[in-house]
Formats: C-alpha cells, structure tokens, sequence
C-alpha cells in the first residue's frame, strides 16, 4: 500500500509545532482516522525521525529530543524569517568563527524554496540596506560559544586561552556571568578568582574553552549587560575626564550612553540655591583615548556643566565655542 507522503510531512510540520498533540487533533487534521495516523508516526519512526508515544487520557504523540537535526517543515513566512536572520547576522558581526556555516544554512534553505517565496526573498535583499558598516571580523569560534554558554547555564568554572590586544596569549580560569553582543561582537563577562575581579573578554580572542569541574554561585547586583557597559566605560585610555551636568539621567544618557561614561546621581538638594551649584549637579566620569568628540557632544546636550578635568578639555571646548560663534556671524 503506498504512503500519502504529503500528509506524512504534514504530520511532521504539525509535531514540530511543538507540544503534545491528541491522536484525536491529528487525525482531524490531517482528514484521515485513527489507525492511519499510527501508520504515519511508523514510517517517521522509519525515517528516524524520534515521536514519542504518550499514552492516557490526554495521551498522543510529541517529538522527542534527536542525536541529529530531523527535516524541518517550515512555512514560507519561517523560511523567510530564518533567511533574513542569517542575513542580518552576517552583516552585524552576530554570526560565528566563519561566514561558512550561514552561507551553507542560507544556500539549502534557499534551494528548497519555491519559485514565489524565492522571489519574495530576492525583492527583500535587493531593496535592504544597512545603515552602519559591515562589523568585519570579530565574531566568536561556534565550539567557543557554545562552551561557555554550557560553562554561563550551569554556573561552571570555564578555562581558555585568551589573546589579548597586544598579541600575548595567556591560560585564564573565569567564573562565567553571561555573554553580551554589543557593538557588532560578543563579549564574556565573568569573575577572575586568580585576580579577584570581575573581567571582560571579547569572545573571538578566546580560544579552547573548556569547562572545568565545581560550580560557583552568581553575585547579586547588576546582569551581564550592565556589567559589560561598565566595564566599557571604565576601560584603561589616555584621558580621565570628570564633568558635573545639570540636567536628568535620561538627558544626558542621550549623549553620553552607558558604554561610554559611567553616571553618579548627586544627593538632592534642598534649597533650590544648593541645587544651582554645580556640586549638587550629577557627576558623569568617563575615559577617552581623544577629546575632540567631546565638545560638540557636551554642545549637543545643551545644558549647562562644569568640566572639573582635564584643563585641556576646558581649551578645546573654549576654542569649539568661538568656532560655532564665528559661525554663526558669518554671512
């Protein structure tokens, strides 16, 4: 007897849904009875593919986890997301080790797709446009990733190789708090029990991950996105800058974000003559390798501050000044 093969991939489709599906449901939407939806779990059985049987009153039938990836049903709209997001990964910097694996993904998918769903796809990458640069390189190894966020899930010691930016390469134990993607790259943030602080790494300097035995409870206070903004923004550069900025934390977050200045809320004053002078403004504290972005940054926010230092910060935003004045006398 030969099988109706399109309903056997329909049963499929309908399992991968997810969730346990009564014998009832499934041989109601498929058009078929009972017995015949039992045949077709048999032959996905045959096909390797794992349905497990529940049985009960509200028994039925439900995928269980595989050793390997069963064939995916996917609609034109999941084909199309899943597409677009090997795209945008590509492009930002999101994807890992090589643009190998996406490539290979996005080209089986895109060879199954029929002819208006193709087209569709094509009218979407012709027309789509980024507005920042390709991030390059930068993304992680996938056996990396997938090590330490075994190491993050189970709160497990993690040892690896580490290549910083000087090229020195060294063997690092972290107690591993989460992975953050900002900016185009990967970032792990973590606890250092040789060095006894917290750390940053970027994830595509790391290399042989592995986790180690034990476990480690996780700190109260801010998650692995914060602890990574912070880190950013207390980052060793060339300049230490300290400013006092009348105005909310919204406002000045606006121009000087998280990963860039780290911001301390002052005591509220009570008089509103204490609250006109700049110590009881908050204090914004941030590090830079150059000064020349910040005047027109501080212009930007147009609000009044106090540059407490460096004096070579007060000179630049004096002479920024008398250019916009210039400026704007000009005919």
């Amino acid at each position: 007897m030969s099988r109706p093969t399109s309903r056997v991939l329909t049963l499929l489709e309908l399992l991968q849904s997810g969730g346990l599906r009564t014998i009832a449901e499934l041989a109601d939407r498929l058009d078929v009875d009972k017995r015949t939806v039992r045949r077709y779990v048999e032959h996905l059985n045959d096909l390797d593919v794992p349905v497990e049987s529940v049985r009960g009153r509200y028994g039925g039938y439900r995928l269980a986890p595989s050793y390997r990836l069963p064939p995916l049903m996917l609609s034109d709209d999941e084909a199309l997301a899943v597409l677009l997001g090997l795209i945008a990964g590509q492009r930002t910097g999101l994807a890992t080790a090589t643009d190998t694996a996406s490539e290979t993904a996005a080209a089986k998918i895109r060879r199954a797709l029929p002819p208006h769903v193709a087209r569709r796809l094509d009218a979407v990458t012709e027309s789509l446009a980024f507005t920042q640069p390709s991030a390059g390189s930068g993304t992680p190894d996938a056996a990396v990733l997938l090590a330490v966020a075994d190491a993050v899930r189970h709160r497990r010691p993690v040892s690896m190789r580490y290549t910083d930016r000087e090229g020195r390469s060294s063997r690092r134990t972290l107690h591993p708090y989460g992975i953050v993607a900002h900016s185009g790259r990967w970032y792990l943030t973590g606890h250092d029990p040789g060095l006894g602080e917290d750390r940053t790494f970027r994830l595509d300097r790391v290399a042989d991950a592995r986790t180690q035995p034990g476990t480690f409870e996780a700190p109260e206070g801010p998650d692995a996105a914060q602890r990574l903004l912070s880190s950013l923004a207390a980052a060793p550069y060339r300049h230490e800058v300290t400013l006092r900025i009348n105005g909310t934390a919204e406002q000045i977050r606006a121009r000087l974000p998280a990963s860039v200045a780290t911001l301390h809320e002052p005591t509220p004053a009570t008089d509103a003559d204490l609250a006109a002078r700049p110590e009881y403004w908050p204090r914004v504290e941030l590090r830079a390798e150059h000064l020349d972005w910040l005047p027109p940054a501080l212009a930007s926010l147009d609000l009044p501050f106090k540059i407490e230092r460096p004096a070579e910060l007060r000179e630049m935003v004096a002479a920024f000044a008398d250019r916009l004045a210039g400026s704007a006398r000009r005919d």
